[in-house]
């Protein structure tokens, strides 16, 4: 087929646009945008979010509760729930809907693999369907143990690792890895390799290390904690760390990465935040995957971390069943909008050893995109990115916007898919002749 393209600067096009009623072109593009935006809205009234269970969390909060032996009260307290994770296959089994067969597969996959399940993000699982998208990401499945394929270490880790907890890709940033412990490991951990067979944060001399190496590098303006989750140290312990990278002068900004407010919104306490409130500019990145984790819960979560002068972002995983749908996709960059969450990156899962089941093709991420861009706010958009192996970092990928060029002349590629010839006037000179 032969495509259309439209020249923006032919002075043909500019007198016909001219001849027409201003009013008549823009209601007839305006009755073209609704009937654009018709498929979303028909399918976003199925994509239910947190908000739109509260009824049946509020169920299953009363069942889980009674199957361990703990109070309303102790529901909204962090250490609670960490304490009560559910790690055993009986326990699981008596909150979810798991035959024989599946309770066969999960004893299998306990004996090579630690799991953990938050009772707020069992919970949630309740609400969803049987394997569906919450399901998947917390739930073990024999898939981890059989297929061989991937590697531990995709990122290689180990091999950018200048002193122990230290992770540097890039110039001017690192990463200090500063726990192993999670509320919930999640199924699709790129770091799968570390949690081991107990909870364990770095150890004193090595966070030392850790921090001396940023102090000696000034080259380092930017430093994220993370694990793990970085929240599930106390606040004494976050206290002291923020406070040490905050008097190097050539640290500029300090960053967090924690899934809590997803799967332990009880951690994001008053007394945590007037801790964070201390220490700005402090960026917080979290991970939220579906729309059914946008709950009041999270949302309470967010907004405390927003009032303690945090800049919050998400870098949700593109996971096969889980979220590889536009619509799904549109619907949670925007819900996380209102909590305040600007998405940030949307990653392509990495071929970390057991999680093959996971990765989707890029094409789904690049029509995912392709769904995003000009169909939402841009705010909504984040970037799809690809990490390196041999740990060279991230690679964006996106649709082909720019198809060709000449000079000053683009031939472009609009949201509708519209091929179009536009100049762009450069002046050759400044200042006058």
């Amino acid at each position: 087929m032969a495509v259309k393209i439209y020249n923006l600067d032919e002075e043909q096009l500019c007198n016909g646009i001219k001849e027409l009623d201003p009013s008549t072109v823009a209601l007839e593009r305006a009755a073209t945008l609704k009937e654009r935006i018709g498929e979303y809205l028909k399918a976003k009234r199925a994509i239910h979010t947190g908000f739109d269970l509260a009824r049946e969390y509020a169920e299953a909060q009363v069942k889980i509760l009674d199957c361990l032996g703990g109070w309303e009260t102790d529901w909204n307290n962090w250490r609670w729930q960490l304490r009560h994770r559910v790690t055993d296959v009986d326990t699981l089994a008596t909150l979810l809907p798991i035959n024989d067969l599946l309770r066969q597969e999960l004893t299998e996959v306990s004996r090579h693999l630690r799991w953990a399940i938050s009772p707020y993000y069992l919970a949630l699982i309740m609400c969803d369907q049987p394997l569906g998208a919450i399901w998947k990401q917390a739930v073990p499945s024999l898939e981890e143990v059989t297929d061989q394929s991937g590697s531990d270490d995709p990122m290689d880790e180990q091999w950018t690792s200048p002193v122990p907890g230290v992770t540097r890709r890039y110039p001017d940033r690192l990463i200090i890895n500063v726990t192993n412990q999670c509320a919930m490991f999640c199924r699709h951990c790129q770091r799968r390799r570390n949690i081991g067979l107990a909870d364990q944060h770095l150890p004193y001399p090595q966070l030392s290390r850790a921090l001396d190496y940023v102090r000696s590098n000034r080259e380092i303006r930017d430093v994220l904690i993370t694990g793990g989750d970085a929240l599930l140290l106390d606040d004494q312990a976050l206290d002291w760390l923020l406070q040490e990278l905050h008097r190097i002068p050539h640290v500029e900004i300090k960053r967090l990465g924690t899934r809590a407010p997803v799967t332990l919104p009880q951690r994001i306490t008053p007394e945590l935040c007037a801790v964070l409130e201390k220490y700005p500019p402090l960026y917080i990145n979290t991970q939220f995957n579906h729309p059914l984790e946008i709950t009041p819960e999270a949302k309470r979560a967010c907004s405390m971390l927003v009032k303690a002068g945090a800049v919050l972002g998400n870098q949700s995983v593109l996971l096969r069943g889980v979220n590889n749908n536009p619509h799904v996709m549109k619907k949670l960059n925007q819900e996380l909008l209102k909590l305040r969450v600007r998405p940030y990156y949307m990653f392509h899962a990495k071929n970390v050893r057991g999680t093959s089941h996971f990765i989707t093709p890029v094409d789904d991420g690049l029509e995912i995109m392709e769904h995003l861009r000009g169909f939402t706010s841009g705010l909504a958009v984040p970037s799809y990115i690809i990490n390196a192996s041999g740990g060279y970092g991230k690679v964006p990928i996106a649709p082909n916007y720019l198809i060709g060029r000449s000079g000053n002349r683009l031939l472009l590629r609009t949201w509708e898919d519209k091929v179009i010839s536009m100049e762009i006037p450069i002046r050759t000179t400044i200042g006058r002749e």
